[in-house]
């Protein structure tokens, strides 16, 4: 059971103050408080500060043999630009499971980007009295996991350009000369990693001067296609001039000059390996596998070509590590991974929810987040993340609100910046009747994968008891376990306390296996037009450059990955203003990609940025500091 030591009861007031003056109104128990409340001992975490702590990976060898506690995933409905409040739904019911109802819990979500922190949507540590505290240290540095994942992708990325521009100024005895330079004895060796290169290559010599001049010019020379270079640089800012620049403009690289550009950081592969990831050494191999692009002859060039794998994930060493730390109501909390949900699966990591559903036990709880709509977060979810971790969750939440639930009905256009419509803060039942066929299509197409579903509604001072009970009443005829009101952004846990109940029932009579959306033997087509049929269309329909991609990994053996389908999030199509339900369309497949270091192909629908710009008036205005007291100013 829950330690009653790290259980606090808040004092709520209305109207709700903002975030970080809530956050910023609650002294946070010492993280070994909450390490200990789970059953953690000194030496399982490395301590960062009074109240964050590393949980240390070795933890899950001691708990190999202890029982798994439920699993519990939470999507939600497509969103409006302004969110849904999945993340405060996500920790108000972590509230309620172990402040309220005494079950031993642990939230497991994303670590925000610093992008949205200072640009248009600000920070993602919950909202109201459902956050992780400390708030401003969530949203920030944290323990610094980005930072690392930053430092790695341009290490690789500057490895790429040097070696080009090596191989184009050296002689093939050249090369060999400076990766394999003679010791005083005159005798050369290979570096390990470079077996790994030799492997591939065919070649099983040991010695460097084994090699014949047709093997030394294959080891030596990569032969990378500046034109099919595919890694960049990233930046855990918003800054919409990196999204295109040239590189190799000074005199010293001999007019070695290529168009490439800037993601931001969570967008990097290395984040999505962070988050698939199941051990260390699971880490190094996917690490080395990244692909940066091809040869001239097509053959695919990895992090392990170039020697850097192993450089990499030294780099990685420390944040492969969940990040421990709190609710508001003193329940404990692991930050860990951020990847996008776009380009990659947008879900926290498997390491943490693997230490998480070990530390709850039998009868505890694991309430993990994933992000923008069930479309895309919950089936990334099932199909990826579920997929490489082996764990199988028992029950799904799709949390919806009125507000989306009226502009899927044929509501006025939402627009983050602007003020609600009024029919938005109105009540208007035919247009929530209108729009729960998103919320139907939702639970539908979660039932799928053998959950029971939860829907929980995210109540705002402006909803209506009719308003609600149209969204039950719609929830259960589709198939939905239960259908909550939930009012935890302003009561805390007390607000989630029939939703921890309705989990809770939901998990227990849990009994079906997990299903995916496809087996993996199917060709990266059929994958695709599987998951473009779960959003209603007829199919797909490939570009040039799609078809080309598709032959290519076909050719290069990597058919048999996952799918992660890279679409907006705020339409079941690829038109964000299509809202509702739409059926009947074709899915146009712009571009195919693959992080195969991660393990996933990603089909392009459409342009996704990958570098946010700035907004007019960016979050950062309001963000400042207290001088006297060194308090965070302005987050939200």
């Amino acid at each position: 059971m829950s330690s009653s030591k790290t259980i606090r009861r808040l004092a709520v007031s209305s109207p709700v103050p903002a975030d970080i003056d809530i956050a910023n109104s609650v002294e946070p128990l010492l993280i070994s408080e909450i390490a200990e409340s789970l059953g953690l001992r000194p030496e399982h975490y490395d301590l960062y500060g009074k109240y964050k702590a590393k949980v240390l990976l070795s933890v899950l060898d001691e708990l190999k043999k202890s029982e798994d506690g439920y699993y519990v995933v939470v999507g939600g409905i497509t969103p409006t630009p302004l969110g849904e409040g999945k993340s405060t739904t996500t920790v108000g019911l972590c509230q309620a499971l172990g402040a309220f109802l005494d079950k031993k819990v642990v939230t497991c979500i994303r670590q925000p980007s610093q992008g949205p922190t200072f640009g248009i949507k600000g920070g993602a540590a919950g909202g109201g009295y459902s956050q992780v505290i400390p708030m401003d240290e969530f949203n920030l540095h944290l323990t610094g996991d980005i930072h690392a994942i930053t430092a790695a992708n341009n290490l690789l990325a500057a490895a790429v350009d040097t070696r080009i521009f090596h191989e184009a100024s050296q002689s093939d005895k050249a090369l060999f000369n400076r990766l394999c330079p003679p010791n005083k004895q005159g005798e050369r060796s290979f570096a390990d990693i470079m077996f790994r290169r030799l492997k591939k290559l065919g070649i099983s010599k040991t010695n460097p001067d084994d090699l014949t001049p047709e093997e030394v010019k294959r080891f030596v020379r990569l032969d990378i296609d500046p034109d099919s270079i595919t890694w960049r640089r990233v930046m855990d800012i918003n800054d919409r001039f990196l999204r295109k620049i040239t590189v190799g403009k000074g005199p010293e690289e001999k007019g070695m000059v290529r168009e490439t550009g800037f993601d931001i950081s969570v967008a990097s592969e290395i984040m999505a390996v962070l988050a698939l990831t199941t051990s260390l050494s699971d880490m190094r191999e996917r690490l080395g596998r990244m692909v940066i692009g091809n040869s001239k002859s097509g053959e695919p060039i990895t992090a392990d070509d170039l020697g850097i794998g192993g450089a990499l994930t030294v780099l990685m060493k420390d944040a492969i590590h969940p990040t421990l730390m709190q609710t508001l109501e003193g329940t404990p909390v692991l930050v860990h991974a951020g990847p996008f949900a776009n380009i990659a699966h947008g879900n926290s990591s498997i390491v943490a929810d693997k230490i998480a559903i070990k530390l709850v036990g039998k009868g505890g709880f694991v309430i993990t987040e994933a992000g923008f709509g069930a479309d895309i977060g919950t089936e990334k979810f099932m199909n990826i993340k579920s997929r490489y971790s082996g764990l199988t969750p028992q029950c799904a939440i799709v949390v919806a609100t009125i507000r989306a639930l009226k502009m899927h009905g044929g509501g006025p256009e939402v627009v983050a910046g602007r003020p609600l419509d009024h029919a938005y803060l109105n009540e208007n039942v035919s247009l929530v009747e209108a729009g729960c066929v998103n919320l139907v299509r939702h639970i539908t197409n979660t039932k799928l994968y053998g959950v029971n579903v939860v829907v929980a509604i995210n109540k705002f001072a402006t909803d209506t008891d009719a308003e609600m009970n149209a969204v039950r009443n719609a929830a259960l005829a589709a198939g939905a376990f239960d259908a909550v009101v939930c009012t935890h952004h302003a009561h805390g846990g007390k607000g989630a306390v029939d939703l921890g109940l309705a989990v809770q029932r939901a998990c227990e009579s849990h009994s079906k296996p997990l299903k995916f959306l496809y087996p993996l033997d199917l060709s990266i087509k059929e994958k695709i037009e599987a998951i473009a049929k779960s959003y209603g269309a007829t199919g797909a329909e490939y570009s040039e450059q799609a078809e080309k991609q598709i032959e290519v990994y076909n050719k290069q053996g990597f058919s048999d990955l996952p799918i992660c389908m890279a679409k907006t999030q705020y339409s079941f199509s690829h038109i964000p203003a299509k809202k509702g339900a739409p059926e009947g369309f074709v899915l146009p497949i712009r571009d195919v990609r693959a992080s195969i270091g991660a393990g996933f192909i990603y089909p392009l629908v459409g342009t996704m940025s990958t570098m946010p710009g700035l907004p007019t008036r960016p979050c950062f205005f309001d963000i400042d500091i207290d001088i006297a007291s060194g308090k965070v100013l302005g987050l939200s």
